[in-house]
């Protein structure tokens, strides 16, 4: 599995792994229970390759994002997703100095670490961007 094959949809809690495509959108398993669903092509379905968080430079690629927080807690699980808004800040300054702090909220940093907690609970350990990869 690779992370260009993992989608966010909008509107439903948790990562999806795509498994196929439908007549009436996509068919979705999820990351947390494994249940399959179909998000409908009316859904905003964004894979997290196309995600990137904004920094006082050029924006950051999740992908990097979190090949910076898997560095940081040494492939464990980080901060809950569910701390102290300031807790929150500063678990993300530790890993992204340079972010943002006016274009970045906090429920930014929540889903941020809460995806990444879900990605390493389902076994991953490298967040390669495609082009990355060769």
């Amino acid at each position: 599995m690779e992370l260009k094959e993992i989608l966010a949809i909008s509107g439903q809690p948790g990562l999806y792994k795509f498994v196929a495509q439908s007549t009436r959108g996509v068919i979705v398993e999820s990351l947390l229970d494994g249940r399959r669903i179909n998000a409908s092509a009316t859904s905003k379905v964004s894979a997290l390759t196309e995600i990137s968080m904004y920094t006082e430079g050029d924006d950051i690629p999740l992908a990097d994002v979190f090949t910076r927080i898997y560095a940081h807690t040494g492939g464990k699980e980080a901060v809950s997703h569910k701390e102290s808004p300031e807790k929150l800040k500063a678990a993300f300054a530790e890993v992204l100095p340079e972010y943002d702090r006016d274009r970045v909220h906090v429920s930014d940093i929540k889903k941020c670490f809460a995806w990444f907690n879900t990605l390493v609970a389902a076994g991953f350990t490298q967040f390669e961007l495609p082009d990355q990869s060769r």
